[in-house]
């Protein structure tokens, strides 16, 4: 009985695979079940490329954009004077690793007849590398820079571009009364010593002086505006940061990165389903191609299928043979899909600035995108469910063909023969 089974499934699957590699009597059917493998094919090969690029762009959210943004902050109305004492209790916090004390001034830098508008952030650098990216960024003579209280001055790729300047040259800063009785703008005279590039909308209003600096300019001398956090769990920063402040006395309030970026990352997000739905919809389309196809096989081997059924052969191996024609199809189309879509993915970053540079055209410029470059973060889980879903819808598609041809009446069949 077991030999009879092994023997039943041999022939189904050789038969199977016999008809779909064999030549047919009508053109038309092979182009149709050409058309098939290259629709799946493209479909799976496009939905690879996007939903990894998609992927890249919440990546870079997470790692680059927040790993130079603030995920969590705290703030006093009044400023914080003592911020060491409030780095070690918020240390404490479970969640918490890691704090640095910074000043935020809103500003204007000027050179010759040029005026930017500026977000001005004084640090203390060795601090700053606990809580983000760009000191890291930095190299070590522009670090050393930051450390020193004198006007030096670090600025943005973008900032650099829009004045028009160069490390080494002197920018004039313009900090206007703010929070305070004072009337007049403070003024300061910097020095450029580093312009760094992360390649982000970061690169076009931030610029970095030291923290001694950034107080003396500020409405509160001597105290900081706030306290930058890292955190272990960024989904986590809404209700941690309620909490802190909740612990600390008046005055204290607190933000997190869901207000400044979290909307970028739902757009992210809801872009990365509706484009992963409808290219979805593609490889169903795709999919289902293989049922006209198939139909049109059986229409095709109505003559082969007659001999098959004199010869013994059930309903069921007829399902069968043409479930494993219909299925090979879609694993073709599938796999070459797969294939092709990696290859692109390890490619299409350098293709996309090989692009840009030789038509001399910027697709994706920071001060409009959060960031300048094509990022693609291709994920083992991705290929696995989509290479699943086309098998699947595949093989759905192969039922009502298969069952029409195990329908076939011989004798009508055969009468045209």
């Amino acid at each position: 009985m077991l030999s009879r089974v092994k023997g039943l499934h041999s022939l189904v699957i050789s038969v199977g695979l016999r008809y779909a590699g064999a030549r047919r009597r009508s053109q038309l059917v092979s182009f149709i079940s050409a058309i098939s493998i290259a629709g799946m094919a493209l479909g799976v090969c496009l939905l690879l490329l996007v939903l990894s690029v998609m992927n890249g762009f919440d990546r870079e959210l997470r790692h680059n954009i927040l790993g130079l943004m603030p995920q969590g902050a705290l703030y006093h109305r009044q400023g914080i004077a003592d911020w060491r004492a409030l780095q070690r209790d918020v240390l404490k916090t479970p969640g918490v690793s890691g704090a640095a004390p910074f000043v935020q001034l809103q500003g204007l830098l000027s050179h010759g007849k040029k005026v930017t508008p500026v977000g001005l952030f004084g640090v203390d650098i060795e601090q700053e590398a606990n809580v983000s990216v760009l000191p890291g960024r930095l190299s070590l003579d522009v670090r050393e820079s930051l450390k020193q209280a004198v006007n030096n001055i670090v600025i943005g790729k973008g900032l650099a571009e829009s004045l028009g300047v160069s490390v080494g040259q002197r920018l004039m800063l313009i900090v206007p009364p703010a929070g305070s009785k004072r009337k007049e703008p403070k003024l300061g005279a910097f020095t450029i010593t580093g312009i760094f590039d992360t390649g982000t909308e970061v690169d076009n209003g931030l610029a970095l002086v030291n923290l001694m600096q950034a107080q003396a300019l500020s409405a509160h001398p001597g105290h900081v505006t706030g306290m930058r956090l890292k955190l272990e769990e960024l989904f986590a920063a809404p209700r941690l940061v309620a909490d802190i402040v909740r612990s600390l006395p008046y005055g204290y309030y607190g933000s997190d990165w869901t207000r400044s970026h979290g909307n970028l990352f739902q757009a992210i997000q809801m872009s990365k389903n509706l484009v992963g739905l409808l290219l979805f919809l593609i490889i169903a389309i795709a999919a289902f191609n293989v049922v006209s196809t198939l139909i049109m096989v059986v229409v095709d081997k109505q003559g082969d299928i007659a001999i098959l059924r004199t010869l013994g052969a059930s309903s069921r191996t007829i399902m069968g043979i043409f479930m494993v024609q219909g299925s090979l199809i879609g694993l073709i189309g599938t796999s070459i899909g797969l294939a092709s879509g990696y290859g692109l993915c390890l490619v299409i970053a350098d293709l996309f600035v090989w692009f840009e540079h030789a038509f001399n055209i910027q697709f994706l410029k920071s001060d409009v995108y959060p960031i300048s470059y094509l990022p693609v973060d291709l994920r083992v889980d991705d290929m696995l469910l989509i290479g699943f879903v086309a098998l699947g819808m595949s093989f759905v598609a192969t039922l009502y063909p298969a069952w029409r041809a195990s329908r076939v009446q011989p004798a009508e069949a055969l009468r045209y023969e």
